[in-house]
């Protein structure tokens, strides 16, 4: 149960937002369809770990109100800027999975004194990271997936379950036309940085090595799994996200 769970204004931006626990920040970035639910699996090892978690929800994703005009990457970064600068005391440790991994990489990018470290979950950056025949577009329009998305954002959304196909709409024509990052542009990104996919994730692993070699301190983790890696095995995760955010991995000699 979070200690904080409400809505907020951030920039114009009805915002909902949950915090949990003390300490140091760190800033959880859902995917595509996702909300603070999504890290069920995460907040709490975090909080035991001794950090304050914040989880805000963009614009258009669960309880968060849609806005006119498209949905990108880069307003999704211009949102999560306001939000640190408005409720996050110093800079944070930025956890993105899928779309939240593009997110925190725009924000280190633009804004590297609201960073302190990140970690990128399961995510490409430019179409040449996707893993060729990959399904996903299709799987996230099936008849199953739109029931289940459906579902769940009418369960909470305050635009109504009539909005859902709008919002799916754009989610749909942004994952297919987006992200379009350079690679060679990490290099002027300083800070630490890990990359964490799966084996079997919606990015080839070519691309996160790249990411990776380009990027000026940072890490790559592969663990067995999918595009659902932090949901499938928290008990792996969890410690290496704490490990990372601590400073680690450390030299054993």
């Amino acid at each position: 149960m979070a200690d904080t769970a409400a809505y907020l204004d951030v920039a114009g931006l009805r915002t909902w937002h949950e915090i949990s626990g003390a300490g140091e920040p760190v800033v959880l970035l859902h995917g595509a369809f996702g909300g603070a639910s999504s890290f069920f699996a995460q907040t709490p090892a975090l909080v035991d770990a001794g950090y304050r978690v914040h989880v805000p929800e963009r614009r258009g994703h669960m309880h968060t109100p849609d806005v006119d005009g498209p949905l990108t990457y880069a307003v999704m970064a211009d949102d999560t800027i306001a939000y640190l600068d408005q409720e996050v005391d110093g800079p944070a440790h930025l956890v993105g999975w899928s779309d939240g991994a593009v997110v925190a990489l725009l924000v280190a990018q633009r804004r590297p004194d609201l960073v302190r470290r990140m970690v990128l979950i399961g995510q490409y950056y430019n179409s040449s990271g996707k893993v060729p025949g990959s399904t996903l577009e299709e799987e996230l329009s099936s008849p199953e997936a739109l029931g289940f998305l459906r579902d769940e954002y009418a369960r909470v959304s305050p635009d109504g379950p009539d909005h859902f196909p709008v919002v799916h709409a754009k989610t749909l024509h942004m994952i297919l036309t987006e992200p379009k990052i350079d690679l060679a542009t990490l290099a002027r990104v300083a800070v630490p940085a890990l990359v964490l996919q799966g084996d079997r994730d919606e990015v080839t692993l070519e691309h996160s090595r790249a990411v990776v070699a380009t990027l000026p301190d940072a890490r790559l983790a592969v663990l067995p799994g999918t595009h659902g890696l932090p949901l499938e095995s928290p008990e792996i995760v969890n410690p290496l996200l704490v490990q990372f955010l601590r400073g680690g991995p450390r030299p054993a000699w």
